[in-house]
C-alpha cells in the first residue's frame, strides 16, 4: 500500500483506507448549479480531501455538500499580506462551514493588489481596469502569516503550489512551520522529475494537478493543438493491456511513483472510475514510456495573463 506521511503532523496519504488519499478530488471549474450535488457524490464515491481555493468561486456550494469532511484550501494572491491572510482564510472555512482546514496551500508565489471580498469575490488576477496589479508582499511576510493559520488551529498542515526549487529552498531557510506539500501542474507532457525529486528529499509530499494535461484546458481554449493524452496511442496501449480506462493510466502513473493527484468531473460516472485508479501495478518499461512522452509544455502559467509574472522563467 502506498503512502506518504507528512513529515510535521504525521499524517497519512495512502492509496487506499486512510483520511486523505493519494486521489484526491479536484473542484477547479465544477459548476457553481452542481457543485453540492458533485461534491456530496464524490464523498460517497470514497473521495475523502478536496482541493478547494478562493479563485474556483464555488466555495459555498460545495460546502452545502461537504460540512465535516477533510478538505484542502488555497490561499489567493490578493491576500498575500500578512494583515489579510488570517482574514481571508476564516472566510473561507465560513464558506465552507468548518473550523480548520487539514492542507491550507499558498496558490502561486505572486503577490497582487488587494482586492476587499465585499467588493469582488474572487478577486481573480485584474483589477476594476482590467490590469494586473502587482504588490510589494515578499515570501517569507505570507509564509510568516501562514505559520500563525497553524499556531491558531486554522490549518493542520501549510504548503506551496506553483513554487520552483530555488523559492522552496528559500523558505526552508526560514521556516518554522516546513512547508508540507508542494501543489504543481504535473503530466507526461510536464514530467517535472528534478522539482519532485528535490521534494523527496526534503520530505515534501507532492500532488500533481492537471493530470491529464490538455484536456482541462481545451474549454479555457488551451490546448487544442497538442495531442490529447487521453487519446494518446501509448497511453491507449498500455490501458488495454491493463484492462483500464487511459484516465485511470494517467493517475496510476502518478500515483504509483508516490504522487498524490486530484482528477476532477462533473461526470459521476467518471468520477468513480478516476478513483478507481489503484488495484493494478504499471511496469517500470510502461512507466518510463509514459515518462517520455515529456515536452515540457506547460499550459498554467502566469505569463500569459502578464508577462511580468513569468514565474517559470
Amino acid at each position: 500500500m502506498t503512502t506518504i506521511t507528512l513529515k510535521r503532523t504525521g499524517q497519512k496519504v495512502r492509496v487506499q483506507v486512510t483520511i486523505l488519499r493519494l486521489r484526491k478530488f479536484g473542484l477547479w471549474k465544477v459548476n457553481k448549479d452542481t457543485c453540492a450535488d458533485t461534491v456530496y457524490n464524490a464523498i460517497k464515491a470514497g473521495y475523502r480531501l478536496f482541493d478547494a481555493a478562493a479563485d474556483y468561486g464555488n466555495e459555498k456550494q460545495a460546502g452545502e455538500g461537504l460540512r465535516r469532511a477533510l478538505q484542502e484550501g488555497i490561499l489567493w494572491n490578493t491576500f498575500h499580506a500578512r494583515e489579510h491572510v488570517k482574514g481571508a482564510t476564516k472566510m473561507q472555512l465560513e464558506h465552507w462551514g468548518i473550523d480548520y482546514f487539514d492542507l491550507f496551500l499558498i496558490h502561486f508565489p505572486v503577490s497582487l493588489q488587494y482586492v476587499d471580498p465585499s467588493h469582488r469575490y474572487p478577486a481573480e488576477w485584474y483589477g476594476d481596469d482590467g490590469k494586473v496589479h502587482m504588490e510589494r508582499v515578499p515570501m517569507h511576510e505570507t509564509w510568516k502569516a501562514m505559520e500563525e493559520l497553524v499556531d491558531d488551529g486554522l490549518a493542520k498542515n501549510i504548503g506551496l503550489s506553483n513554487c520552483q526549487g530555488s523559492l522552496i529552498l528559500d523558505v526552508l531557510q526560514y521556516a518554522k512551520y516546513e512547508p508540507q506539500v508542494l501543489q504543481i501542474e504535473l503530466h507526461p507532457y510536464l514530467t517535472q522529475e528534478p522539482l519532485v525529486n528535490l521534494c523527496k528529499l526534503w520530505g515534501i509530499a507532492v500532488t500533481a494537478y492537471s493530470s491529464f494535461g490538455p484536456q482541462s484546458y481545451l474549454e479555457l481554449g488551451m490546448g487544442k493543438t497538442t495531442p490529447s493524452l487521453l487519446q494518446h496511442s501509448t497511453i491507449g496501449a498500455i490501458a488495454s493491456a491493463h484492462g483500464k480506462t487511459p484516465a485511470q493510466v494517467l493517475l496510476r502513473w502518478a500515483t504509483q511513483r508516490g504522487i498524490a493527484v486530484i482528477p476532477k468531473s462533473n461526470d459521476h460516472g467518471r468520477l468513480v472510475s478516476n478513483l478507481q485508479c489503484g488495484g493494478f501495478n504499471l511496469t517500470e518499461e510502461e512507466l518510463a514510456a509514459i515518462s517520455s512522452l515529456n515536452m515540457n509544455y506547460r499550459l498554467n502559467d502566469p505569463v500569459n495573463i502578464e508577462p511580468r509574472l513569468s514565474i517559470f522563467a
